[in-house]
């Protein structure tokens, strides 16, 4: 149904492939949109967005360690490091 698309970054000027199967996904997920930029474009732009983000340390409440989260800390809330955050996210699974 789909076919491989060769596409133009509106970044770098490169050419990609817009596969078959990223355009399915792309169907799945109810984007209308194309792609704009190639992989490497858009893995430069991701990580730019985070070089900038704050960050907050505050105290993890399992393990009492620190913990650092992009948001100001609400008083009152619990936060988790990392850690103890995937652990809790497994379990819960």
């Amino acid at each position: 149904m789909y076919e491989d698309k060769t596409l133009i970054c509106k970044e770098c000027g490169k050419e990609f492939v817009f596969t078959a199967g990223e355009q399915e996904f792309y169907a799945e997920k109810g984007f209308v949109n194309e792609p704009q930029r190639c992989k490497e474009c858009r893995q430069a732009r991701k990580n730019a967005a985070k070089a900038g983000r704050e960050y907050y340390e505050t105290t993890c409440a399992e393990c009492g360690g620190p913990a650092k989260i992009p948001f100001k800390p609400m008083e009152g809330k619990e936060y988790y490091c990392s850690e103890c955050f995937a652990k809790r996210k497994a379990e819960a699974e």
